[in-house]
């Protein structure tokens, strides 16, 4: 099954274990992400900590960020043997931080180096290695500025690519700003398709519903969401019927499987109000959820929280509700 027809996105801050174990439990299917991870910080950091995964989890891709070839073929095999299932090239992230490490969107600028760090990265694994990039920088021309990235990774073997349809404004833009303020340009990436029907393209950028991802999908390979997943994750229990031909995933039974997960991450030392995070937005629009949110917000967060903080939340929220 191909499972970069639909993905969430690697998200800073947002797609870390819990968030994809709770994807999980709502969609089979997809292809999730980590949070981005510097080759740095894979070659000398806690590997454990940083790459560690739930086996539920696959299929699962390591997003890492970098721009020296050595570092980052290092970086991808020690992937490899954590069981990663690919790992992707950050071309995309606008962030000062990202830009001061020379990786990012700032590669943009320099698609030849970047060929030649996915080309060191293939030939010291045998998981696919795919970029995720943005359609220019700046004053770049993104006619140009996409199919010269897109061209000189194809030719280092790279056939599949995530592009987020915007370009990025690496001074006077925050990084927010870079996620909503530069317009959409989807038939760019159409076009970039058109032309190379032996890659596989996916698209990423303001898409909020599954309709939209349904009408993308006459055009591109594969769909990516990013807020939209983590701000409503109910959104997921209807992706494996409507893009993969599958068994939509009812609420209750994935919320009583994530509960699950809560109680032994507990027993295993983790903290509730970590693993009740990607959980706010799961009840968005029906009856409950904004007491929800409040109960778990003010309580998950203090010392010794347990379960029955999560089970009292999940009472407030209208079971037939639950259960659409």
């Amino acid at each position: 099954m191909n499972a970069h027809r639909f993905c969430i996105a690697p998200m800073m801050d947002w797609t870390d274990s819990p968030c994809r174990v709770l994807h999980r439990a709502l969609t089979r299917h997809a292809l999730l992400y980590t949070e981005m991870v510097t080759a740095e910080a894979v070659l000398h950091g806690d590997r454990a900590r940083l790459l560690s995964f739930e086996p539920r989890e696959h299929p699962l891709g390591l997003q890492l960020g970098g721009s020296d070839p050595a570092k980052l073929a290092q970086a991808a095999k020690i992937a490899q043997d954590f069981g990663y299932d690919e790992v992707n090239l950050n071309v995309g992230c606008p962030s000062d931080r990202v830009q001061s490490g020379r990786f990012g969107a700032c590669l943009m600028k320099e698609p030849a180096l970047v060929a030649d760090c996915v080309g060191a990265m293939r030939e010291a694994v045998t998981i696919p290695v795919t970029v995720k990039c943005r359609i220019g920088v700046d004053e770049q021309e993104p006619e140009v500025a996409l199919r010269d990235l897109i061209g000189q990774c194809a030719a280092a073997g790279v056939t599949r690519f995530a592009i987020h349809a915007r370009k990025a404004w690496l001074q006077g833009l925050s990084p927010k700003e870079n996620r909503d303020v530069p317009p959409l340009d989807y038939a760019l990436v159409y076009r970039v398709k058109r032309e190379n029907p032996h890659l596989t393209i996916i698209l990423n950028g303001g898409i909020n519903t599954l309709a939209e991802a349904e009408a993308h999908l006459s055009q591109v390979d594969g769909v990516m969401f990013g807020r939209a997943a983590y701000q409503n994750p109910a959104l997921l229990a209807e992706v494996d019927a409507r893009l993969f031909g599958g068994q939509a995933r009812n609420l209750d039974d994935a919320v009583a499987e994530y509960l699950a997960h809560v109680e032994q991450a507990l027993a295993d030392g983790a903290r509730l109000n970590a693993l009740v995070k990607p959980m706010l937005g799961l009840f968005n629009g029906r009856p409950g959820a904004r007491q929800f949110r409040r109960h778990l917000s003010e309580n998950a967060p203090r010392d010794g929280a347990g379960i029955a903080v999560l089970q009292q939340a999940l009472a407030m929220v209208s079971r037939e509700r639950v259960a659409a």
